[in-house]
């Protein structure tokens, strides 16, 4: 078995500040750390739950549609929509309950990759003691 210690998400998006700003202003995540990656440009870690997103470097297209998505949970997803849509996130798709019992909600960020916002129930089964 691996031994684990920590974990992060890196995306090289198509414009660093855009997605930084898309991150960091619109989805509200705090800063974990910055660093320097040369020629004057800097890498941000985000906190993401129980892991990190990076992003860093670029690239000059988009990652394939689906390639890659982040799923962020949150206590209150109705809440988490309207803090979002206030600060400009564009909801590809409104919160509903999915068959799985999840309530779930999709952003893209500005590259396209997908976004789930998503809240467990208080009578899903992840949440049961029995």
């Amino acid at each position: 078995m691996v031994n684990v210690l920590s974990s992060r998400v890196l995306i090289h998006p198509t414009d660093l500040e855009r997605s930084r700003a898309f991150y960091r202003d619109v989805v509200g995540l705090a800063i974990y750390r910055e660093f320097a990656t040369g020629g004057g440009e800097y890498g941000t870690v985000f906190f993401l739950g129980g892991g990190f997103l990076e992003l860093s470097g670029g690239s000059e297209r988009a990652p394939a549609p689906g390639a890659v998505q982040l799923w962020l949970q949150v206590p209150d997803v109705a809440r988490a929509r309207g803090e979002l849509a206030a600060r400009g996130a564009a909801i590809v798709r409104e919160p509903r309950r999915e068959p799985w019992g999840l309530v779930e909600m999709w952003l893209e960020d500005p590259d396209g990759l997908a976004v789930c916002v998503v809240e467990v129930p208080e009578d899903h089964p992840v949440r049961r003691r029995d």
